[in-house]
């Protein structure tokens, strides 16, 4: 009796007990879940802050505007704070990436942060010919003389074309940002450090070309571009605290589910088919398209494919010269970016110049879960056939211009003979 009258007097105190431990573990794990939480969120803003740095870009370009050293169509609205920095877009904190807006016109503010001039494979950095931002052209230049330099730069960079002299005239006729009809010395310095960026390059070569961004302005190495509707091929947008939850292969399978419907997949698909023959061999040779990528590629909100970044698009020729003067153990060493890769040569220890998959098999990889999903019952089997066609397509082949024109040509019509009655096309 006195030993169950002892028992019923403890029984508070072990109650207790028990809710105190189960405080104590709410309160422990609560406080690692707000360290880990601040914690996330401080490494998070630490590398959003070292990758948005318009106001520096911004300051470092005005400064140069104001010296008088650079000019353009855009210095002006800069300057005077009419051209608004809005959404940061940037990857890499040395190409600045903005949307904004220009008077009532909406586009995407590109900069370049200055860098040690250097070229390294695997890194983001362009090849850069002058180390001092702006150095050239010198005062007393001519504009012949400029004329005789941006043909022998485009020259380098694009190997000697017919048409070269017409890519020259174009270049002139954009340098003149205030249409006076003569190119100042800052508007010709602001145009030469833009010509070092395969990017702006090649928006000059493809500038009536459905499938690229119109250039609106420049200042210096800043441009301003046209704005595309939608900034990714495929996904949603998701906030950075809740992103850096979910793991890569849940990620990219996620974002399958979020694309617009069949057939509109397939108009986007026939533009980016479009866009590979606009640089396969045209008129100032081709290019390679180093970082196939759903986030370089976006659409507007007529489903008309449109690029959102084109510096990874590089010049064969000049790819082949950086690559042959490059040493090599073995074939890992030969790799430009992600998705430009040669062989290595193990008698001579150095790179071949000739890429191992052409863009298209590159970009038919890209599409191939992209247009598989979703696509009608009765097309599915032959579509996948020609993906897979294409997929294997190798540059070493013989006869691979015809084959590369026969794949490309047959996936475009079976993708339009089933879109072509449908509002879509």
């Amino acid at each position: 009796m006195a030993r169950s009258m002892w028992a019923w007097l403890r029984k508070p105190y072990y109650v207790q007990a028990r809710i105190s431990y189960t405080r104590m573990k709410y309160l422990f794990f609560s406080w690692l879940a707000v360290f880990v939480g601040s914690w996330i969120i401080y490494v998070q803003y630490s590398a959003y802050t070292e990758l948005c740095r318009g106001s520096d870009c911004k300051n470092m370009i005005c400064e140069k505007y104001k010296q008088g050293v650079i000019d353009g169509p855009a210095c002006s609205s800069l300057c005077d704070e009419t051209l608004y920095f809005g959404k940061c877009l940037s990857t890499k904190s040395i190409n600045q990436v903005y949307v904004g807006k220009w008077a009532e016109v909406q586009g995407v503010i590109k900069c370049q942060m200055e860098e040690a001039a250097h070229f390294d494979f695997g890194t983001e950095t362009e090849l850069r010919k002058q180390t001092v931002p702006f150095e050239k052209p010198t005062k007393g230049t001519s504009v012949e003389k400029f004329k005789e330099m941006v043909y022998s730069l485009v020259k380098a960079k694009l190997g000697e074309h017919v048409n070269l002299p017409d890519l020259v005239n174009l270049v002139l006729s954009a340098a003149d940002g205030n249409k006076d009809g003569h190119v100042s010395l800052a508007e010709a310095k602001s145009v030469w450090a833009l010509l070092q960026l395969n990017e702006f390059l090649l928006m000059m070569i493809l500038q009536d070309k459905e499938h690229t961004p119109k250039l609106i302005g420049f200042c210096g190495d800043l441009y301003v571009v046209e704005k595309v509707e939608y900034t990714a091929l495929f996904g949603v947008s998701i906030p950075w605290f809740i992103e850096v939850f979910i793991p890569t292969g849940l990620r990219r399978s996620v974002d399958q589910w979020f694309t617009p419907s069949w057939p509109r997949k397939a108009k986007i698909s026939i533009g980016l088919l479009e866009f590979v023959e606009d640089i396969f061999h045209g008129p100032f040779g081709n290019f390679l398209m180093c970082e196939i990528s759903s986030k370089n590629l976006g659409y507007n909100d007529k489903h008309d494919l449109k690029m959102v970044d084109m510096r990874k698009i590089v010049p064969e020729v000049n790819f082949k010269k950086q690559m042959v003067a490059h040493p090599c153990v073995s074939d890992l060493d030969c790799v430009y970016e992600a998705d430009c890769r040669t062989s290595c040569d193990q008698f001579k220890k150095q790179c071949t110049t000739e890429v191992i998959q052409p863009n298209l098999a590159k970009v038919c990889g890209l599409l191939k879960d992209y247009l598989l999903r979703g696509a009608p019952s009765d097309l599915r089997e032959e579509l996948e056939k020609q993906l897979y066609s294409c997929i294997a397509l190798k540059s070493t082949v013989n006869q691979m211009e015809m084959e590369h024109s026969l794949i490309l040509n047959n996936l475009k019509t079976l993708l339009w003979k089933q879109i072509s009655h449908t509002k879509d096309s």
